[in-house]
């Protein structure tokens, strides 16, 4: 492997080996820490001890009331919170395997998830449980539903999202389990107070753990196979990475259904024994109150919270001096953004990149030489190339081409579909790697940058024309907040710029004054022909724009003549 001259100091590009199960992370800080609160939530807590406590009596209720088996999928439908945590843990101790479900997703869409993996239980909150009603009695057989405020102290100061404050309807669930009544659903607590004993622990590393859908903004989903031994790398190898540790204070502000959020705090916290702050919806300013209150060292934040983050209006008055690290991947940050970051936080952003298809990071930045607008640098144990996205020919530094990358972090295939594992990977100079679909290159010092999607690239006249590298340039001037670059049809041209942009509050000015200034920043080419105001942008629950959404929509639109 080619690494980078400016790898981290003092670590090791290999992790040891063997690694433990993702559940043994949790028994293992269990043991050496039983006291220790595992997590905070706003005001109240939960110490390690009674994590795998209740991890434990879960875990046994899927085995012996809901019949989960060893391999079997359960689906985990819920927002953040500690029933996601303990959900997560008890399918693992139950041998079985987690099926992350993004809680905003409709009866339809959990639907094909369910039925393409074949999950026969499902845990739940109380607020997607209508969704899930249809599905019982057909596609699912048990489900366990949550009430996230049950976690709650008795009081906090703290803002609460209205999932944790609004009265919620009472629910056709029984408070007892009874096998010889079909469908059924129970209550977290009454599943609990069953405290029914799991069998042995048997999965091993080679074992599927958990299978994360990818989002679907252009096919229907897909499952993305990962053992423990997959899942447990991104964990290890972010750890030493970040040079973190059982005394790391974690914030967990991206939603844990996605593999950022998943195994950047989640599964982190519990790999070191550190404490983790849950967060079951996104508030800026209850953020910079976590920050403080806890004494938060690590964060874990996509470009989007940070913006947000950043225009808390009395931000200056919270001590934030706590952080030791924030960094996050998904989309680049506004290079102006990171500059205020870096000065407010006296750390920088320390962007990385990752997929669904490899839980995680497969790139950093190293921690002590970031660079901007960056995915950083091959990961211990990770090989990455940037091909000819045809020829498959390896291309020289400053040229662009796919990405590719290997490693033990890639899945090993897309659950019951075989075509698709066979065209997601290639290989080259007898390396098996899988193919991202991303399109970026390699600078002089190693450092891998992304250009754009493979699928995404607009044709004005012959020239090519990277969306994300023109957003990156609309984000320089100072009225726009965000913005989304699509093609456009032209029946002179075949493809124009087209931008949605949402601007800043109080901002005054027009499309036209925008496109003046754009003339006078970027090639010609590039320049967005129309821009159209719209008060926000489609997005993943991950934070990801849904530019494919925006591309449809336009797509749609009559033919313009130039």
């Amino acid at each position: 492997m080619n690494y980078s001259p400016y790898w981290p100091d003092s670590l090791a590009h290999h992790l040891p080996l063997p690694q433990p199960s993702l559940y043994e992370n949790l028994e293992t800080s269990a043991g050496r820490y039983p006291r220790k609160t595992a997590l905070h939530y706003y005001g109240g807590a939960l110490s390690y001890a009674q994590l795998r406590q209740e991890v434990e009596a879960l875990a046994g209720f899927l085995q012996r009331q809901c019949g989960i088996a060893r391999g079997d999928r359960v689906a985990l439908y819920m927002q953040n919170s500690p029933q996601y945590v303990i959900g997560y843990y008890a399918i693992l101790r139950a041998n079985a395997v987690v099926v992350p479900v993004n809680p905003m997703n409709n009866t339809a869409e959990l639907r094909h998830i369910i039925e393409d993996c074949g999950a026969k239980v499902a845990l739940l909150g109380d607020e997607p449980y209508e969704n899930a009603r249809p599905l019982l009695g057909d596609a699912i057989s048990h489900v366990i539903v949550a009430r996230y405020a049950d976690y709650l102290s008795d009081s906090t100061n703290l803002p609460l999202p209205a999932v944790l404050t609004e009265a919620v309807p009472e629910l056709d669930v029984h408070p007892e389990f009874s096998v010889a009544i079909a469908p059924r659903a129970v209550r977290w607590r009454a599943a609990l107070a069953a405290a029914q004993q799991p069998s042995p622990y048997v999965a091993s590393p080679e074992d599927l753990a958990v299978i994360p859908y990818t989002s679907g903004t252009t096919a229907a989903p897909k499952g993305c196979m990962h053992t423990h031994r997959s899942a447990n790398h991104v964990v290890a190898a972010s750890a030493q990475w970040c040079g973190l540790s059982q005394d790391s204070v974690i914030l967990c502000s991206m939603p844990m259904f996605h593999v950022s959020g998943m195994q950047h705090t989640m599964n982190l916290a519990l790999f070191l024994g550190a404490a983790m702050v849950v967060m079951t919806r996104w508030d800026s300013h209850c953020a910079a109150q976590l920050i403080e209150r806890y004494r938060i060292s690590y964060w874990s934040a996509i470009s989007t919270m940070m913006i947000d983050f950043m225009s808390v209006p009395d931000l200056d008055r919270f001590d934030l001096s706590s952080i030791e690290i924030v960094g996050g991947g998904g989309a680049a940050m506004p290079r102006a953004l990171a500059q205020r970051m870096a000065a407010r936080l006296a750390v920088p952003y320390v962007e990385g990149y990752g997929l669904s298809e490899t839980i995680g990071a497969t790139h950093l930045n190293p921690p002590q030489r970031c660079k901007q607008q960056c995915l950083g640098i091959p990961i211990q144990d990770t090989e990455s190339i940037v091909v000819d996205p045809t020829t498959f020919e390896v291309l020289d530094p400053g040229v662009t081409g796919e990405i590719l990358v290997g490693g033990p972090q890639v899945f090993t295939g897309y659950w019951g579909r075989p075509e698709a594992t066979r065209d997601a990977f290639v290989e080259v100079a007898g390396i098996r790697y899988l193919r991202t679909g991303d399109l970026g290159y390699i600078d002089e010092d190693g450092y891998f940058f992304f250009v754009d999607r493979l699928k995404r690239m607009i044709n004005v006249s012959g020239y090519k024309v990277w969306p994300a590298e023109v957003e990156t340039l609309l984000f320089g001037h100072p009225a726009i907040q965000d913005a989304c670059v699509v093609a456009a049809r032209d029946a002179r041209k075949g493809e124009i710029v087209k931008a949605f942009v949402v601007l800043r509050a109080g901002a005054d000015v027009s499309a036209k004054q925008i496109i003046e200034w754009a003339h006078e920043h970027m090639a010609s080419y590039k320049v967005p022909q129309i821009v159209e105001f719209v008060l926000g942008l489609p997005r993943t629950g991950s934070g990801k724009v849904q530019w494919r959404l925006l591309q449809d929509r336009e797509n749609s639109s009559p033919l313009l003549a130039s």
